[in-house]
């Protein structure tokens, strides 16, 4: 059996984009990071929720990314505006769908993700 325990973005300044996943997710560091490498927790561990780990490779980003993440917002408004003061941009996108509920955005390294509006069937506890 397998499942999904880390997601993998590389950065380019690994101070930066640590400091954004942290405070956007609060997420807490597993152990001390280092210079190329750092792995984000929950902060009540990674049981049963996936981590994100920070690498910097000096490899280019892709553009468009191959992946991206979906984060789910109770409150998308207040959430876009949170991350918009942490540095994160909206990318400028013109493949939205009538009525989209998520915006596309990119983290302070390039690295894109949703913000979605939570979906109904989606309680946020396990």
């Amino acid at each position: 059996m397998l499942e999904i325990g880390t997601t993998v973005l590389t950065v380019e300044d690994m101070d930066r984009a640590g400091d954004f996943w942290r405070t956007a997710l609060g997420y807490v560091d597993r152990r001390e990071p280092s210079d190329d490498w750092v792995i984000l927790d929950p902060p009540e561990g990674p049981h049963g929720r996936a981590s994100i780990a920070l690498s910097k490779t000096g490899y280019p980003q892709h553009y468009p990314p191959r992946l991206h993440l979906d984060l789910y917002a109770s409150d998308q408004q207040a959430e876009l505006a949170r991350l918009r003061s942490l540095g994160a941009r909206d990318v400028d996108w013109d493949g939205y769908p009538p009525g989209a509920d998520y915006v596309v955005m990119e983290d302070t390294e390039g690295n894109r993700f949703c913000v979605i509006e939570t979906p109904e069937w989606f309680s946020g506890e396990e």
